[in-house]
């Protein structure tokens, strides 16, 4: 299968893990209330260890896995302009490593808290805290790694003429979403990943149609 066209339907992937993530965590997952002790954390940890483990794979694992896919593609579709398709490709295999890396610390995380929570619960929660600051500094709590890719690849596709106008803008646009969330407002995190997905929809249709118009 030719590379634009793998790039295009990982795109498509990507947008949809994002909704799955979504789903998850904003609809079938349950969350304790703000003041649950230490014991009922950790039962509603080991209640809901296969499907966490589960969504971590997908919307972190899975999720970098496609990405590094793209990010290629995206490369090849923007090499006329070297150094910026270049700079952009660093960035995005990077975020691919801090995304996957992320997933993996926080299923490894979750499996230890609960094995030690049997034991002490109140020291099983404080680690289940650092894991999760730990796998969101990495992989979600600041998304200024993989706005850098949106910002580059979008200035080398604007000057390689191989990217629409109207979704370089957009990628600018979410490119600085994502460096705003330096700053410690959820909104602009929020704004960052349903804009996003939105993105990873037209790029992807995109890269499938031009694939498609070269096979006639």
């Amino acid at each position: 299968m030719n590379l634009q066209k793998l790039g295009g339907l990982s795109a498509i992937t990507q947008a949809i893990i994002y909704l799955f993530g979504f789903i998850i965590y904003g609809a079938v997952l349950n969350y304790l209330p703000a003041n649950s002790t230490a014991s009922q954390t950790i039962a509603h940890l080991s209640e809901n260890q296969l499907l966490l483990s589960i969504t971590n794979l997908i919307i972190y694992v899975l999720f970098g896995i496609v990405l590094a896919v793209l990010v290629l593609a995206i490369y090849e579709r923007t090499k006329g302009e070297a150094y910026l398709s270049k700079l952009a490709a660093v960035f995005g295999f990077v975020w691919v490593v801090l995304v996957i890396a992320s997933g993996m610390i926080l299923n490894i995380g979750l499996a230890a808290v609960i094995k030690n929570g049997i034991i002490n619960p109140e020291e099983a929660v404080t680690l289940w805290k650092m894991v999760n600051i730990m796998g969101d500094s990495l992989g979600g709590g600041n998304e200024i790694v993989g706005a850098l890719w949106l910002i580059f690849l979008s200035i080398a596709g604007f000057k390689s003429n191989t990217l629409p106008k109207g979704l370089v803008y957009f990628g600018l646009l979410i490119g600085v979403f994502g460096v705003c969330t330096i700053y410690p407002y959820f909104i602009f995190a929020e704004l960052f990943g349903t804009t996003q997905i939105l993105w990873f929809v037209w790029v992807g249709v995109v890269m499938l149609k031009s694939q498609q118009q070269k096979s006639l």
